[in-house]
């Protein structure tokens, strides 16, 4: 049986390779044997996405981020000491895709023309083809100056999640509560007269519904849970889901344990443990979808290897391949082949095609 394309709208593709020092062209298992006996990452030897893996697991198209974090004295979050350097470290990032895509190794979308371009060619003959990737930006710290955010969107820039963790720039992000403020304000008038899609991933409560009010423009949840089934801020309520399906909104489920499953403790919980898999991903789909009525509005972000390994996402899955394995879940589970599809890929391929039109 042929396998199906798999859209994940969110990988921290360009933070493995330059902060991690992953090297995506090896295999995964050649990268975890690099790794064997490194201590400095929780995650060592437990990596999960390669281009091999994410080739064999017929995932044609992702959307690969920029991360930087801006600090200010004193905060218990890691991240750089100036917005001047978390802009310098995305250039970095930047450079590696640039360069990986000069390689023919990935080949950048911009545009619905380059989308379904590539999907032609892909699935025609995905084996010989560079992995489509579009450009997102996780955590607006790093934007200097709207003349940066300029800068960025020449080069590729098509979503952006205004936070991250705690208070930032332009929006207070998870574990932290506030007002978008004048900065965040004139970032999203910025966002919408370019076209940026808003994600609306990690922003606090206060900060997720006041963006909402200041940007009309196409947004998405690109890797959120639900927060009626694991509650913590960092995932969406039964609202907030609401509001992003009223806005045409699309969500992507992650694959981060401790957002899968309640009383998830750090260091001491197992995937085995708790009993968390990728069935466990299908009670958020099927969560969302009774909300809203239809399996429209819900994708795949796995969020994998974003600071965390095979210690901490769902015990059947070895490699990002496989999500391979979800058509036959999502089968028992009552989801038609049509369902099956929209999931997998059509729905934010349907809602980039929308939004580019």
């Amino acid at each position: 049986m042929s396998k199906l394309l798999i859209a994940d709208v969110h990988l921290d593709l360009s933070m493995n390779a330059m902060e991690w020092n992953r090297d995506l062209r090896m295999s995964t298992h050649n990268i975890r044997k690099m790794e064997q006996g490194l201590t400095d990452k929780p995650d060592r030897e437990r990596g999960t996405v390669s281009f091999p893996s994410l080739r064999e697991g017929n995932v044609g198209f992702v959307v690969g981020t920029l991360i930087a974090r801006y600090v200010k004295p004193k905060s218990v979050l890691p991240g750089w000491n100036s917005s001047e350097q978390a802009w310098s470290q995305t250039q970095g990032q930047l450079a590696w895709y640039e360069e990986m895509e000069r390689q023919a190794h990935i080949l950048q979308i911009k545009n619905c023309d380059q989308l379904l371009e590539h999907l032609s060619a892909w699935n025609s003959h995905s084996q010989d083809q560079p992995l489509g990737y579009m450009l997102s930006l996780e955590g607006a710290d790093s934007i200097i100056s709207m003349d940066h955010l300029h800068l960025l969107f020449n080069r590729g820039l098509r979503a952006l999640g205004p936070a991250h963790y705690g208070p930032g720039t332009y929006a207070f992000g998870t574990d932290s509560d506030g007002s978008i403020g004048e900065k965040g304000r004139l970032l999203l008038r910025e966002m919408q007269a370019l076209g940026i899609i808003l994600d609306v991933t990690h922003l606090s409560d206060i900060s997720f519904w006041e963006a909402l009010d200041h940007y009309q423009g196409p947004l998405w949840a690109s890797h959120s849970n639900c927060r009626s089934l694991v509650e913590h801020n960092r995932q969406f309520t039964d609202q907030q889901i609401l509001a992003i399906i009223k806005r045409g909104g699309v969500i992507g489920i992650p694959l981060d344990a401790w957002m899968m499953v309640p009383n998830w403790n750090r260091g001491v919980s197992t995937p085995q443990s708790t009993g968390v898999s990728l069935a466990t991903m299908i009670d958020h789909m099927d969560h969302i979808c009774q909300l809203a009525g239809n399996c429209n509005h819900i994708g795949i972000g796995t969020d994998l290897d974003g600071g965390f390994g095979t210690e901490q996402c769902p015990k059947d899955l070895d490699t990002i391949a496989d999500l391979q394995k979800l058509p036959a879940i999502l089968k028992e589970r009552g989801y038609t082949s049509e369902n099956v599809e929209q999931i997998l890929n059509g729905n934010f391929i349907e809602f980039l095609k929308r939004t580019w039109s």
